[in-house]
Parts: C-alpha cells; structure tokens; sequence
C-alpha cells in the first residue's frame, strides 16, 4: 500500500488550491449573496483543463486519473462550491458518460468542446416526481422512425440555463419499465426546448439550477446514446462515477471550513488566551481533523477503484455517504468555532454550512447511497 501522491498529483492539487484561491475566492461572496453563476471563472477552469480532466487527450481532454480529479475537486470545493458543482457535472456525468458510452460521431461533435470548457453540459435525470425512484421517469422519447419525440419536464437541472448540450433520460416503452428508457443529447435551442426560471436555493446558490421543459421536440436518433433501451443503465453507471465527485466536493467544504476554523482560533483570544488554547476548541478540531482525514481516504479508495478498473459502486457510495456528513458535521463546528462571527457573511463559514447540505441530496440521497452499500453487502 502507498499513501504517497505522485509529483502529477501533488502538481495538480497546486495548481487548483492557487486558482481557487486567486480566482475564485474574490468576489465569492457576492456571487452566492447575488445568486450569480461564476461565467468568467467558469471559462478560466476551463482553459485550465479542469472541465475535461479525465477525458482522452485525442478528444481535447487532460488524460488524467480520478485520484487527480478528487485532488482538484477538493481545493476547488474549499472555496467555492457553486463552482466545482459545474466542475463535477461536467466531468463526471457528461464528459466521463459520452466517452464511456457515446459513439465516434458524438464524441467528435459534442466531448471535444466539452472537454475544453468551449461549452459546457448538463446531466437530466430528475423530475417532479422521479427523485431517488429514478424508474418512474414521466418524461416521454416516443420513437418515430429516425427522431424521437421528447415530451416533459426534468427538475433540479444544475447548469440548466448555461449548459449547451443536455442529457436527457427519457421513457420510450413504458411496458419494458426500465428497460424502455433512453438517454438523448439535446441541444440548447432545439425547438419545444424551454428553460425554467432559476431556483432560489439554500446553498450552491451560484450554481444555475432550473427545471426544464420539452414539448414536442424532435432529437435525432443518431443522439441517442448506447442501443435502445440503454439510458437506465447509462444514468445508474454514470451516476456511480459522479458521486465520487460528490464525495469529493463534500470534502472540499469539509476541509475549508476546517482551515478557517484552526485559522481563526489562533486569532481569536478569549479570558486572556487564543481560544485555540482552550481544550474545548481543541477537541472541536481534533474530531474535524479526523473525520476530514477519514473522508479523504475513502475518496482515495473510491477514486483508485475506478482507476483500477475495479467495481467503485460500493467505495463511491460510502465516500459520498460519509464525506458528506462530514461535510454538515465539520460546518456547523465551524460556525460554533467563529461563534457570532460565524453568522454573518463575510468570515465564509456560514456559507461553507449552507452548501453543504446539498452533498447529502443530490446525486443519490444518504438514504440512497446505504441501499448501494447494504445490497453490496448482501451480495
């Protein structure tokens, strides 16, 4: 067994930990107070290759490892969660599923831009009614021949309004259940497309997340990923790399919210002393540092087993399960470390607090990822 990051790795974590702290800790704030989507940082990440991370050089991408990956997650996630969301749906589910499953044309056409940040994409799977029951999607692919005709509505949308390609799962043979789904590329701008208004969330709130509306739009059946009847399979494989990202952002917050807690008790002095000399702060870090430790390391494993070509379903869903409490827990110690300080804007953590709650929901619930752990379990 080796602990030890590789030059690559501790290269890339460099580079991430000093754009996040240049470029998108300015103005941070703001963005989450105003709800606005990072356009101009977004594009910079993008230039940098952190859009396309994992994705072949011949189709424009870093031809890096997950454990890179997780490393730039993190110093990303530390600072700036509504960015790193983009950073995750785009490497994960739409760079990583495309090359996974997508054809040569597809591939040419749409992961070449994406993998640079030229546009970026977006993963629909959600809808009003179809949360964690991702079975019961109501949005409808009926098959005419050589398009599909796409009807309903997908919720929770991340980069919805900003994304130029979408991935659409949809239901085409109701009576085949989960076998009659498809996963669709649909273009921005296709005719029946709309965008809904913009959510007005607790946390993430620089993130654009939409609900989104098909009516009637025709999508070629060269968009069609995989052989008919492949999108739920397409949407479960996919998923199980994203939460790996996940984990990952969730021990970003984690991690950030720690460094500003040790950094402010050594500022801060109460009854005479820095409050990091009192034994009640002391252990409030120690139990941070310890649980962040433990979260690292299961998105290590997590991220090794996808690079080994191993089975990560289960490490995946045990990093995303326990980082993202970590991820809650850390935040609200935080906060309790900053004491009033903590509650107004500006000391940060009130805003690591907020979103880090959204770890626990999306891309497959807590409740979610123990029925991944328990059935593997019970294998």
């Amino acid at each position: 067994m080796n602990f030890q990051l590789t030059e690559e790795h501790l290269a890339v974590q460099a580079a991430a930990r000093e754009f996040a702290q240049t470029e998108l800790l300015p103005g941070v704030i703001e963005r989450d107070e105003h709800q606005k989507f990072p356009a101009e940082q977004i594009k910079k990440m993008g230039e940098l290759g952190f859009l396309g991370m994992m994705v072949d050089p011949k189709y424009n991408g870093g031809g890096m490892d997950t454990i890179s990956y997780v490393l730039a997650m993190e110093e990303i996630s530390k600072v700036d969660a509504s960015a790193s969301v983009v950073m995750s749906v785009n490497n994960s589910l739409v760079c990583w599923g495309l090359e996974k499953y997508g054809n040569e044309e597809q591939k040419q056409k749409y992961l070449t831009r994406l993998a640079t940040g030229e546009i970026i994409g977006a993963f629909c799977l959600s809808e009003p009614e179809a949360g964690s029951d991702a079975t019961s999607q109501r949005t409808t692919a009926e098959d005419k021949g050589d398009y599909y005709l796409l009807n309903g509505t997908k919720n929770w949308i991340t980069n919805g309004s900003t994304a130029s390609v979408y991935l659409v799962i949809a239901q085409t043979d109701v009576a085949k259940g989960h076998r009659g789904i498809n996963a669709l590329i649909v273009e921005r701008g296709m005719e029946g497309f709309q965008i809904g208004p913009k959510e007005n969330k607790l946390g993430i709130r620089g993130s654009d997340t939409h609900s989104l509306m098909f009516t009637d739009v025709k999508v070629p059946k060269e968009n069609r990923i995989g052989e008919d009847g492949f999108g739920f399979k397409f949407a479960m494989s996919t998923l199980a790399g994203g939460r790996i990202g996940i984990a990952a952002q969730a021990l970003g917050i984690a991690s950030g919210a720690y460094e500003l807690a040790v950094k402010y008790s050594k500022e801060r002095k109460a009854f005479g002393v820095e409050i990091a000399k009192h034994q009640a702060i002391q252990f409030k870090l120690a139990d941070m540092a310890t649980n962040i430790e433990a979260a690292r390391l299961l998105c290590l494993q997590a991220a090794h087993d996808k690079d080994m070509h191993q089975d990560y379903g289960k490490s995946g869903a045990m990093a995303k399960l326990f980082a993202s409490k970590v991820a809650m827990d850390t935040t609200i110690e935080a906060v309790q470390v900053h004491g009033g300080y903590g509650f107004v804007k500006e000391y940060h953590v009130e805003r690591l607090m907020r979103d880090a709650k959204i770890t626990q929901i999306y891309e497959g619930t807590s409740e979610i990822q123990k029925i991944v752990i328990s059935r593997e379990l019970l294998k």
